[in-house]
């Protein structure tokens, strides 16, 4: 124990192991939801299940590890929730992209992530980037999310007049999926640990008695990661169409990471002066993972803002987040259990998380129009044209442009102009 105390400095940060390992016990049952939904979600871009549920577990291992050893700092990490949604629905779906091209973006985009941790650019580039943009890009994201929720559970389907009208809601699967996210709801409200996992599980059983699925056991041995393992194309991630996708992933890592970090460090007191001493630790653990992630292959991995609930059970080092490590690492052996989750029982889930990712909304300036109308057309944009890449484009033009035509554009990072300009470039000769 004298080891781990001096290694995480526990008495330094007023804990104890026990009390890290609960808080790891605690942050684990947050997030634990990610195991059944990111294979769900990379499966419909045509991705092995099975493999991807053993590189979900490796790299959310992986990477809580590196943040606990590497950082010390108690947060968790895993496979992007909205990420992976952009990944399957808009890039290799939308976009007509292979799987594995969209493998070799998140590998590049990892990669510029680590070069702008190494070089110091982190900060230039967050800081240049208007506040209004970077909720709105939440907002959107779970907007998008949103959508897609609502489509797996049936609730929400296409229309040829109207593009969208309600489903189905007397079909078993809507049914099952309404009750499963006022579970949810209703579990955090009232501060039941796992609440979102809890909601899975229980649709799930559901689904056995009213959605015709069927048991495959519990436990067995970890399935093969070779249908995914290396099968990044980074040639194929080269190509002109998918420069806007490498972008899309960077920026969306780099604030997501950033606030996410920041966030939870605030929560557990570890900030000092406003800042986190280790922040540069915190994101090259971050952005190794996505690397790690693209390899072993999911889509990109991120620090997650559940650690909170760890935090609040009082995690204050990297112990707290080794021990969501090896809790992952476990999970490799109840792919049968995995296997059985519909998409109908991870759409509350997805209904939830996209619910949060709102609320952000009272942040935006509103009564600044050249601040505000950008940020609605971005969270707006991403939604209806089903491209969270297209909705940062249209709100980083729009924020340029409307700066520039009020007189304003002294008040206009470089670093907006450069990512606006890229986004038209790609517009006038790549096209949408």
């Amino acid at each position: 124990m004298t080891m781990l105390d001096n290694y995480f400095k526990l008495k330094e940060s007023g804990t104890d192991v026990r009390t890290e390992l609960l808080a790891g016990l605690t942050t684990f049952l947050t997030m634990a939801y990610i195991i059944f939904v990111n294979p769900s979600i990379l499966g419909d871009a045509g991705m092995p299940k099975e493999a991807v549920f053993v590189a979900t577990c490796l790299v959310a291992a992986l990477g809580s590890a590196v943040m606990g050893l590497y950082a010390n700092y108690p947060i968790g990490m895993a496979p992007g929730m909205g990420l992976n949604a952009y990944f399957a629905y808009a890039v290799v779906l939308g976009m007509g992209v292979a799987w594995q091209a969209a493998l070799g973006a998140v590998f590049i985009s990892g990669c510029l992530f680590i070069l702008v941790s190494v070089l110091g650019l982190r900060g230039m580039i967050v800081n240049g980037i208007p506040h209004s943009l970077r909720v709105a890009i939440t907002v959107g994201l779970g907007m998008f999310l949103a959508l897609i929720a609502l489509k797996n559970a049936g609730i929400v389907v296409g229309s040829e007049p109207t593009l969208v009208k309600a489903g189905d809601l007397h079909k078993p699967e809507a049914i099952m999926a309404i009750v499963g996210f006022l579970l949810i709801v209703t579990l955090d409200r009232l501060k039941v640990r796992g609440a979102i996992l809890i909601g899975i599980i229980v649709v799930t059983v559901l689904s056995f008695f009213f959605g015709g699925n069927t048991f495959r056991g519990v436990f067995s041995a970890p399935p093969s990661i070779d249908p995914t393992l290396f099968q990044l194309d980074i040639p194929g991630a080269l190509s002109s169409g998918i420069i806007n996708v490498v972008l899309v992933f960077f920026l969306v890592e780099l604030f997501d990471a950033t606030g996410t970090l920041m966030g939870v460090a605030s929560r557990a007191g570890l900030l000092v002066e406003g800042k986190m001493a280790r922040l540069n630790k915190a994101l090259l653990a971050d952005s190794g993972a996505i690397v790690a992630g693209a390899v072993l292959g999911t889509s990109s991995t991120t620090a997650y803002i559940e650690s909170a609930a760890g935090v609040q059970a009082g995690g204050r080092t990297g112990l707290t987040a080794l021990a969501v490590a090896v809790l992952f690492l476990a999970c490799l052996f109840i792919a049968p259990l995995a296997g059985v989750v519909p998409a109908y029982a991870t759409a509350p889930a997805l209904l939830f998380v996209a619910c949060l990712m709102l609320r952000d909304l009272g942040e935006i300036e509103w009564g600044d129009t050249t601040e505000s109308i950008p940020a609605a057309i971005t969270a707006l944009v991403i939604p209806f044209t089903y491209s969270i890449a297209e909705g940062i484009a249209f709100g980083f033009i729009t924020y340029a442009a409307l700066k520039l035509t009020t007189g304003r554009a002294r008040d206009v990072k470089p670093v907006v102009w450069v990512i606006a300009g890229l986004f038209i470039f790609k517009i006038v000769y790549v096209g949408t």
